[in-house]
């Protein structure tokens, strides 16, 4: 709810459908670590023995991401045939080529990049990081993400169809020690006096427990509104069940991970607008050694997908067949890809 343009995150950000809603900066402790033995310690005060006992809370990430890990684990739609090519020019530049057969949708050819620069602030993130698509009629999809500081994030998007804005959007983040806050402005026109503003933040209240809300204010020449809606997401040892509740409806998502090939989730939407409830189920079988990995997914209005991905290594070359049937509309689509690079 709190996207106000979809935007595909640039190519640090994926990551295994395993990873947290942080994904990013998270540092695992490694098992079996034990204090070795230390001699003649002075003794303390109780007091200091409580403060030093209490650990401190953990940043608990954006509030976009909070329904992330389980939505990761459900296929995606594929139609048609796809054909992606992506090429490394360097350790900072790389470009891509997509050329996608459908009969559904337009079909057509896409020309991408991704510069991603020697500012690096963990494991797996550099700044800046600048993605961009163009297709085959000019129509432009670009974002600019820059880490101005240790815990100041900004991120600039913008979207034109042929020669005509459509959308652009600008995003500050501040990720504090136990909590994070954005704000987001959106189409944003002075002289019409219109644009979308939405703010989050997520406090974290215990090392499993973090407490949320969002704010969306929307204008427009005779028309003005705001939706409020609050988050709460409790994280165990292999699960993780986040609940939304707003003016706007309600959703609840369930991840739960049982072992190391096999994850599932579970989701559940009620909007009030459409006055319509959804309730989804799927799983994710990843099979490392046949370099295999398997997405399924069946929801209460009896749609049924399916999609199966393979790796043919030593070769960097990926293969992806997917399916999907509608029980109640009687409608069938399916989809290939291959992926070189």
């Amino acid at each position: 709810m709190g996207s106000v343009l979809a935007a595909a995150s640039p190519s640090p950000a994926p990551a295994a459908a395993g990873g947290g809603p942080g994904v990013p900066g998270l540092v695992s402790v490694p098992p079996g670590f034990s204090m070795p033995p230390v001699s003649s310690v002075p003794p303390t005060s109780a007091s200091e023995q409580s403060t030093d006992a209490e650990p401190a809370l953990p940043n608990p990430g954006t509030y976009e991401e909070c329904h992330r890990k389980c939505k990761e684990v459900f296929p995606l739609q594929m139609e048609g045939v796809r054909l992606v090519v992506n090429k490394g020019l360097s350790n900072h530049f790389q470009v891509s080529h997509t050329i996608t057969l459908s009969t559904l949708g337009d079909s057509g050819y896409r020309f991408g990049s991704t510069y991603v620069g020697s500012k690096q602030t963990g494991p797996a993130e550099s700044f800046p990081v600048m993605v961009g698509d163009m297709d085959n009629t000019g129509s432009l999809n670009a974002q600019i993400i820059h880490q101005l500081s240790n815990a100041v994030r900004s991120k600039i998007a913008i979207q034109t169809q042929q020669h005509k804005f459509v959308n652009w959007q600008c995003d500050m983040e501040y990720r504090g020690e136990d909590f994070t806050s954005a704000v987001t402005l959106g189409n944003p026109d002075v002289l019409v006096g219109s644009g979308i503003l939405v703010a989050h933040y997520l406090q974290s209240i215990t090392p499993a427990v973090a407490l949320g809300g969002e704010l969306v204010y929307h204008r427009r020449p005779g028309e003005e509104g705001t939706v409020t809606s609050l988050l709460g997401r409790y994280t165990g040892d292999n699960f993780v069940a986040t609940l939304t509740l707003g003016g706007a409806g309600a959703h609840a998502t369930y991840y739960h991970k049982a072992n190391d090939q096999l994850q599932i989730g579970v989701e559940f939407e009620a909007s009030t607008r459409m006055q319509d409830t959804t309730t989804s189920f799927g799983y994710q079988l990843d099979l490392p050694k046949a370099n295999l990995l398997f997405k399924g997914t069946v929801d209460s209005n009896w749609v049924v997908g399916a999609t199966l991905e393979k790796k043919l290594l030593p070769l960097p070359l990926t293969l992806a067949l997917g399916a999907f049937l509608n029980h109640r509309k009687n409608k069938f689509q399916c989809g290939f890809s291959v992926t070189i690079g």
